[in-house]
């Protein structure tokens, strides 16, 4: 696996049908910076509009995974998602013509052959991972779909499928290690079942579907009538079949392509974590439903765990350096505006201080009856008022000063806080008190989390008299 991101050397285009609205679309993919992650741009609409590819932006599952943000889509996004996670590329900026991605020949092969074309690129920044820390499932337990996410020093994935066909049997394949991927995966192509064609069909899909893009698995004796109907909906005359197979007597790149298929449909839908992973993946009867919900699912371990990350670990909260009366006797506020409790550490560039939010907090009253949330500006009131402890510590009379400030900037609202939450504030010095000017940035948590950020401009005033 990768130690550094990658993007592509140099831009490169394909063309093609997409399978459901059978329009033709043209692909541009351009090399990105780093950190840029995959994104696709329709430039066909107006503004050109850009959808990130990550699970939040998915709005639609149903035959294949569909990306949106307001008006703009692209759909059956799977398999271009599958060959940029199998090469291990990171940034892409994905310019199309149109919403749907081309289906090629079903499978992520081309894509492939066109980023190799290219040429891929290593970049100077660290490939960050996710990590999965604990096992994470997803579970249709009427349709006996589960997904399963664990903990391991590596990526491998595991899919297992049965659908009681005659002529498709149950397949276990493994993808030991991303290096394996082109070779034994990328190639696999989508499938289908033969019942399922005209209900599609008369659905308005498959308008690009054919013999050569797809696997049409016949798991039932066809009448002449039938094949001659499919021939017309799909524009291919001459259609066959033997008694039991596939449509067209199309061969099979490999015996279990099928389940090597639905492999590959999970390398690409969980590339919406938004960063690679280590783990391992057990899919039974995988489905792009079920793959982007386990997506999710990871997602938001991952965001819990960057918004952890952030957490300043140096945040004691055990002793009281000022008590609630010392606090009250330094704040020039009086009830119900002292909102610091303690301050539990401070030195020369950094303060700790703490809020408990308790029901009885006049605000609850009037802010959100029935739903009580912690106002945004009294949480940045609360770091602000740590803020000034830190600056009034740093003159010879805390009790004799005002603190006046002068600018908020940066200012990000990240989680709500609650009656019971204990949000513990710290604030650091970005540069030396000068003129009576102190510049911080301030951060508030509850239970480890960051709930607020925001940079702030104070002065120190000596009180008149």
């Amino acid at each position: 696996m990768n130690l550094k991101q990658q993007t592509l050397a140099s831009e490169v285009s394909v063309k093609g049908i997409g399978l459901h609205t059978g329009a033709e679309v043209t692909l541009t993919f351009c090399p990105a910076e780093a950190d840029q992650g995959i994104k696709f741009q329709r430039i066909d609409l107006k503004g050109e509009p850009i959808i990130e590819a990550v699970a939040d932006n998915v709005v639609d599952t149903s035959r294949s995974t569909t990306l949106g943000v307001e008006d703009a889509k692209v759909s059956t996004v799977e398999h271009v998602l599958s060959a940029l996670g199998g090469l291990q590329i990171d940034n892409v900026l994905i310019k199309l013509d149109g919403e749907e991605i081309p289906i090629m020949d079903g499978s992520a092969l081309p894509f492939v052959e066109a980023f190799e074309e290219a040429g891929i690129k290593e970049q100077g920044a660290v490939r960050e991972y996710f990590d999965i820390p604990k096992t994470i499932s997803y579970v249709e337990e009427d349709r006996g779909v589960e997904l399963t996410a664990m903990p391991l020093d590596g990526y491998r994935i595991t899919t297992m499928i049965d659908y009681q066909s005659p002529v498709l049997p149950p397949q276990q394949v493994t993808l030991g290690t991303i290096e394996d991927y082109k070779e034994n995966f990328a190639s696999s192509r989508t499938f289908c079942f033969f019942r399922e064609i005209e209900p599609l069909f008369k659905a308005g899909l498959i308008k690009g579907g054919d013999v050569d893009n797809a696997i049409v698995i016949v798991d039932h004796e066809v009448s002449k009538e039938e094949l001659d109907e499919v021939s017309s909906m799909l524009g291919k005359p001459h259609l066959e079949v033997k008694e039991e197979g596939t449509l067209n007597n199309v061969e099979l790149r490999y015996k279990d392509e099928a389940s090597r298929h639905k492999l590959l449909d999970v390398v690409g839908d969980l590339m919406l974590v938004g960063k690679p992973l280590r783990g391992q993946i057990i899919a039974s009867r995988p489905g792009h439903k079920a793959n982007v919900e386990l997506a999710k699912a990871i997602r938001k371990e991952m965001i819990k765990a960057q918004k952890k990350a952030s957490y300043t670990p140096e945040l004691p909260t055990d002793d009281v350096l000022w008590d609630t009366q010392r606090v009250y006797d330094a704040l020039p506020h009086e009830y119900p505006f002292k909102l610091v409790d303690r301050i539990t550490y401070l030195d020369d560039s950094s303060v700790v201080g703490l809020k408990n939010v308790t029901i009885n907090e006049p605000v609850f009253t009037g802010h959100f009856p029935g739903n009580p949330v912690f106002p945004g500006v009294l949480i940045l009131e609360t770091i602000a008022q740590v803020g000034g402890i830190f600056a009034l510590s740093k003159t010879d009379d805390p009790g004799g000063y005002w603190t006046f400030f002068l600018g908020i900037d940066k200012c990000k609202f990240r989680q709500q806080v609650v009656p019971g939450d204990q949000m513990v504030i710290r604030c650091d010095q970005l540069r030396p008190i000068n003129r009576g000017l102190i510049n911080m940035i301030g951060r508030a948590y509850v239970n480890d989390v960051l709930v607020c950020e925001a940079e702030m401009l104070a002065r120190i005033v000596k009180k008149e008299g």
